[in-house]
């Protein structure tokens, strides 16, 4: 009886899904490539500010080097 059951539900779902599936399949397929659009603008959207800070890192790190060493003042003695 319980297979009865279960081959009854897989029934159902199947045929649901071949109902609905034609007339919302375009509607589905635009929303997949437009969420992949949206990930890929993020992507890139992060990927060129990791590159800005990256390259703001460098700069910073080259202008340091290029600097000359303080001298530390000398002690007075009271």
């Amino acid at each position: 009886m319980k297979k009865y059951v279960d081959e009854s539900s897989r029934q159902t779902a199947k045929m649901n899904r071949e109902r609905l599936a034609p007339s919302e399949r375009p509607a589905i397929l635009v929303e997949i490539e437009k969420k992949a659009a949206d990930v890929r603008m993020n992507m890139a959207r992060l990927r060129e500010q990791r590159l800005t800070k990256e390259a703001r890192e460098v700069r910073i790190e080259n202008s340091e080097g290029n600097q000359p060493t303080k001298a530390r003042p000398k002690k007075r003695f009271r």
